[in-house]
């Protein structure tokens, strides 16, 4: 296969043999028949791979899983019903009751609530850094009980680019792995596995559907992290898991250990799966992504060019801007764009704000991203109002902050939606 991604987003995951579907069959079964109830057994006690109940793995889900899993060079992966279940999973899997996480503080609203109040009800702790912060302030975060270290490449929505390589060389010094969600950049404009980070999660309702039509989420490990040489920190996956008569994992299943436990314990138990026909659509869209992730780049640089250069906007955020000041970073680690989305200063308060969305004609109001559509959302409002005013303020969420994220249309109509709704609720002095 091709070592280029929009390749593989086209030829990955599925080749059909001889007189077979040119695209993946969609396997909408809960069930499968077989004729030998031993062969049943062995396929429960993990002893034999195969399919037995959608609930844990299904075929169709399975064949878009290899594509991302080939797209973001891991060894393993699999689909959830969503990107925060995707998140969890990947963070439950290797945590317990009295476990401790260290945590990037500028990541999704719905992420910062699961990670802060949710885990922490089950025994799970954490500890929330800056982006930002100093490699000693990082490393204060850290406790003997730590262990998963937790960012978003591209943080949703203050546009915050993560340092890997600074992250993944503490969380390493640790012993524990680092997990990015990587949704906003996709692996067409960055692989976070090829600096260190070691498991890789993405909420697939976004770029990777980009047509605002299914909910779901994707896990990736590179199978890099050595669970044996931490064992004492993993029992999960270091000692034997008495629901499947003393499998270890680690030793079992090698470096496809962490996403078959994930499968076996967590999908098998809390039965987050998508539905084939949502993978279905989901891996046909991905064959689109490389050249859709080029429009949604393009025309959020030259949005936030409009807006850099309208001296009614506050402020702009988009690594893409050469002024930017994540702009060093997004090129160390993703030279070739970065995303769709761009964050904005509107003066005035909540009333202003909220009349300038209201506005907008073509550019949809909506809790969503990363969409073919152009929309915008108020965070502060919608997806982050549960956070408090210090909270948002270490998300990087202001009061004034807008999203909008750029679809595939014409740049210059984007840009004149914009430019009417500013005109209505801040006028111009020229």
């Amino acid at each position: 296969m091709s070592e280029h991604v929009d390749t593989i987003c086209v030829q990955g995951g599925y080749q059909p043999g001889n007189g077979e579907s040119r695209t993946p069959p969609i396997i909408q079964a809960t069930t499968f028949k077989y004729t030998s109830s031993e062969q049943m057994s062995r396929l429960f006690d993990l002893s034999e791979s195969g399919y037995f109940y959608t609930r844990l793995q299904n075929p169709t889900n399975d064949t878009v899983a290899a594509k991302i899993c080939e797209m973001e060079g891991g060894v393993a992966a699999m689909l959830t019903s969503s990107g925060q279940a995707a998140n969890f999973f990947a963070l439950f899997n290797i945590c317990n009751e009295g476990d401790h996480i260290v945590a990037s503080s500028a990541i999704y609203g719905g992420t910062f609530n699961l990670i802060n109040v949710t885990m922490r009800k089950m025994g799970v702790t954490c500890t929330f850094v800056s982006p930002d912060c100093s490699e000693e302030e990082l490393e204060a975060a850290f406790q003997p009980n730590t262990k998963a270290v937790f960012g978003e490449s591209i943080a949703n929505p203050a546009l915050i680019v993560l340092d890997f390589e600074k992250f993944a060389e503490a969380a390493h010094r640790h012993g524990v792995p680092l997990i990015v969600d990587n949704t906003f950049p996709t692996p067409i404009n960055c692989r976070p596995i090829e600096f260190g980070v070691d498991i890789v999660t993405h909420a697939t309702t976004k770029y990777m559907d980009g047509h605002g039509s299914c909910v779901g989420g994707a896990i990736v490990d590179s199978g890099n992290f050595d669970w044996m040489a931490h064992a004492e920190k993993f029992p999960g996956l270091t000692t034997p898991d008495d629901s499947y008569h003393g499998v270890v994992y680690a030793k079992d299943f090698g470096k496809a250990a962490f996403i078959t436990k994930a499968t076996a314990q967590l999908m098998r138990d809390f039965g987050s799966t998508p539905a084939p026909i949502n993978s279905w659509i989901m891996g046909m869209h991905l064959e689109s992504l490389g050249v859709r992730m080029e429009r949604h780049c393009a025309n959020a640089l030259a949005v936030s060019e409009f807006l850099e250069a309208d001296p009614r906007i506050s402020w702009v955020s988009f690594p893409g801007l050469p002024d930017d000041r994540y702009h060093a970073l997004a090129e160390k680690y993703m030279p070739n764009g970065t995303c769709g989305v761009i964050a904005f200063g509107v003066p005035g308060g909540r009333e202003t704000v909220s009349a300038f969305l209201d506005h907008l004609k073509m550019i949809s109001i909506a809790t969503h991203v990363a969409d073919a559509r152009s929309c915008v959302l108020y965070p502060a409002g919608t997806t982050h109002r549960q956070l408090t005013e210090q909270q948002l303020e270490e998300a990087g969420v202001g009061i004034d902050l807008v999203r909008l994220s750029c679809g595939i249309e014409n740049a210059a109509d984007i840009i004149a939606d914009v430019k009417q709704a500013l005109d209505a609720v801040l006028p111009s002095n020229n």
